[in-house]
């Protein structure tokens, strides 16, 4: 069975590009998120087993939803993703428990390496 991954960017483009990447490779996309509130209420009525976040984001930023999605399910695993030039607000989403970082623009191996690793595949 496929993985299923939620993706979450503010960015239509964005989150069109990695859906993209990831359905060519295999994975499932069983839903997007346009903020961090929506991701949580997305990651708990959708349970995927991967989620790709933006950092930046209005409403809720990348990292609030990933400490809100962590409390909910401690093993949930996240990809974060971030412009260049963001490397303080990675390590703060590591540190909250993010499991990897892809950098936009997107490179399809990258995220794909990202995901493998991830996933443990």
């Amino acid at each position: 069975m496929a993985n299923r991954i939620l993706i979450v960017d503010d960015a239509a483009f964005m989150r069109m590009m990695i859906r993209d990447i990831l359905t060519k490779n295999g994975f499932e996309v069983v839903g997007e998120a346009q903020d961090g509130s929506q991701a949580i209420e997305k990651f708990k009525e959708l349970r995927p087993d991967l989620i790709t976040m933006d950092i930046t984001m209005p409403e809720m930023d990348g990292i609030a939803a990933l400490k809100e999605i962590k409390k909910v399910d401690a093993s949930a695993k996240v990809i974060m993703c971030s412009a260049m030039g963001q490397q303080a607000m990675v390590i703060d989403a590591i540190q909250a428990g993010a499991k990897d970082f892809i950098v936009k623009p997107f490179q399809a191996d990258r995220v794909i390496e990202a995901i493998n690793k991830t996933l443990g595949v």
